[in-house]
């Protein structure tokens, strides 16, 4: 099967839709399927389109070394100079799609490059999947553009409906597409590797280092007005815990200053991060506008127990009061009370680590992987191809 991945973003910028990009990646090239990917550019000197053979193992993942990478020149996003927007045409992207002739294309997290891919896709008469993945209309507001969230939403419709099928990853983010209008719409979640996230990656020192004797309360994420990570100075002030933020982006100098006591311990990945979030006693995550919430599965895997906000993506992730606790959104007394009750009952908050694990160390990627494989497949039918290749489209 051959497969256009279309990324939005793409490393070496980290978030969540590149996390997932190379977890899709991996399985995709694992299974036997070819696979090319067009993503932005990285330079912010590029001026043309670049073809690479990427170099998994200079990126930290090897195993996807010698995958063709389309990179089209991109710009800098204002105030948040990591995340890059790609240029280009349809018509540009329309030629990368005809000399690769996809079975299907993936388009991840869909706005502009993704958007032009889709019509791509479209006059090429090729089945695409497009994956939501961002609550763009949403953060408009938190970035102080809530005027635009109509227009912004009505362009989210238009881009899912030319899309074959979406793919959301949570049961809110369904229900907030299919209010807006968007058709076809099928429920995709997020693995977790529950191998690298691991209780068993608890560094006792470090925990003593930063913690000095108090237990550790961890935020892990981007440090942007979406994330609300501002709403953790209710917890700056506890004399049993210190609070640790993993993480960077445009307002962590903001937050430093108004998270004084907390421990800022700046962008981390692979075992550190894995080390981090497994000494952590309990985890919290403050965004309203997350569609899934990936560092919530991945704290499970690690055996800890969460406190996230009663909206979006965590409320699927979330068993109240088995593995964590959901606060209302916007009351933040409740946020604080749920922390110290699990701080403070060591019982509860074994029970809670026990069960947070047991939740999610069957969501493998590798299944997802397979689950996804066979929205491929409904979306060649939806498009009406099923009995145009069915050699190349086999799972």
């Amino acid at each position: 099967m051959r497969i256009a991945v279309i990324a939005e973003q793409f490393l070496p910028h980290m978030n969540g839709v590149t996390h997932s990009v190379i977890r899709v990646l991996e399985h995709m090239k694992d299974r036997g399927h070819d696979v090319m990917v067009v993503a932005p550019a990285a330079d912010p000197l590029q001026l043309t389109h670049v073809v690479e053979s990427f170099d998994g193992t200079a990126a930290g993942v090897p195993e996807l070394s010698g995958i063709q990478v389309h990179r089209l020149p991109a710009v800098p996003l204002a105030g948040y100079p990591e995340v890059r927007v790609a240029g280009g045409t349809v018509q540009r992207v329309r030629r990368i799609l005809t000399r690769f002739s996809p079975d299907v294309v993936h388009v991840a997290s869909p706005f502009v490059l993704g958007w032009r891919a889709i019509q791509a896709a479209h006059q090429i008469s090729a089945p695409c999947v497009a994956v939501y993945q961002t609550d763009i209309p949403g953060y408009a507001a938190r970035y102080g553009a809530g005027f635009l969230e109509d227009a912004l939403w009505s362009h989210v419709r238009t881009m899912h409906n030319t899309a074959t099928l979406t793919l959301a990853p949570s049961s809110t983010s369904i229900r907030k597409l299919q209010r807006r209008g968007v058709q076809r719409v099928i429920m995709w979640r997020r693995g977790v590797d529950a191998v690298r996230f691991h209780p068993e990656h608890r560094d006792h020192q470090w925990h003593r280092d930063v913690g000095g004797g108090r237990k550790l309360v961890g935020y892990v994420g981007r440090l942007a007005p979406e994330k609300q990570v501002e709403d953790l100075a209710v917890l700056d002030s506890l004399t049993d815990a210190r609070l640790v933020i993993v993480g960077s982006g445009p307002e962590q100098e903001q937050l430093a200053q108004q998270l004084p006591n907390a421990h800022f311990a700046g962008f981390q990945s692979g075992h550190d991060l894995a080390r981090m979030m497994a000494s952590f006693d309990v985890f919290v995550h403050p965004g309203e506008f997350e569609t899934f919430g990936q560092t919530i599965q991945e704290a499970m895997a690690s055996g800890v127990p969460v406190v996230a906000t009663g909206r979006g993506g965590p409320v699927d992730l979330v068993d109240q009061s088995r593995n964590g606790w959901l606060y209302e959104p916007g009351n933040l007394g409740q946020l604080r009370t749920h922390v110290q009750d699990l701080l403070g009952d060591c019982a509860k908050r074994h029970a809670f680590a026990t069960a947070a694990r047991h939740t999610v160390e069957d969501r493998t990627w590798s299944a997802l992987g397979d689950q996804l494989l066979e929205h491929y497949r409904r979306a060649w039918i939806t498009a009406g191809r099923a009995s145009t290749g069915p050699q190349r489209i086999s799972l």
